[in-house]
């Protein structure tokens, strides 16, 4: 049976999900959602109440759908790693670039040397690992829509899906997964509309102190994880 797990995106810069080159892949936070979603689920993410924008206004986006990923093919994060080196080197983080898709890489997890991992230098750090490793598994989709920062308002009878505090909500109902997938073909499908939300926070030089912030904030993102609410 296909369900949709939805929760909101707090923080969209580009790593998770990682909308670019031609795949969307989430492979860090979100470890509850990696370890349980199958291949023909929907992974949806939600915009955020507060969401600061590179005019240093908050916006809110918290009725909005930011992005939406059937889950095409799903594999271990060695594998993930493994994959990317032959088929997606685009996804390895490379941070001495001027191009922020580079840096936004969600490879981040090298396993080249043993089954025990060290890190790429990229938007997670060791601070994040306990929580990225207990996800298991990288998520990745050839069928997904990424909106950004023109997230598309979702229609009234769909904000049942919407995940309204931290964790994720599980659907399990017929009608509303076929009244969504109704819904969003009417896009077009694989195609980025936008930028992510928060592009500009990669899209510059970062000092690693910088850094070190921005992922003590993805760790504190997703502390409730694990909180899961389901409706069927």
């Amino acid at each position: 049976m296909i369900k949709i797990y939805s929760y909101v995106l707090r923080i969209d810069d580009g790593a998770a999900p990682n909308p670019f080159w031609d795949n969307c892949t989430l492979t860090i936070c979100k470890p509850a959602i990696r370890r349980n979603a199958q291949i023909g689920d929907w992974v949806i993410g939600t915009g955020s109440k507060n969401t600061k924008l590179e005019d240093g206004k908050t916006y809110d986006f918290s009725n909005s759908i930011v992005y939406a990923m059937k889950i095409t093919d799903k594999k271990t994060l060695k594998e993930y790693d493994e994959f990317c080196k032959n088929n997606l080197p685009n996804k390895i983080p490379e941070w001495k670039t001027k191009d922020w898709r580079y840096r936004v890489g969600d490879c981040i997890y090298n396993y080249s040397i043993n089954d025990e991992p060290t890190i790429r230098k990229g938007v997670h750090n060791e601070g994040n690992r306990q929580r990225d490793l207990g996800g298991i598994y990288a998520l990745l989709s050839d069928h997904f829509y990424y909106f950004g920062i023109e997230a598309r308002p979702l229609p009234t009878e769909l904000k049942v899906l919407i995940k309204r505090n931290q964790g994720h909500k599980k659907i399990e109902v017929p009608r509303l997964i076929q009244e969504f997938e109704k819904w969003i073909e009417q896009f077009k499908k694989n195609k980025l509309y936008a930028d992510p939300q928060m592009r500009w926070l990669f899209d510059r030089e970062l000092s690693d102190k910088e850094v070190m912030m921005t992922c003590v904030k993805k760790k504190i993102e997703t502390e409730e994880d694990e909180n899961e609410e389901t409706v069927c």
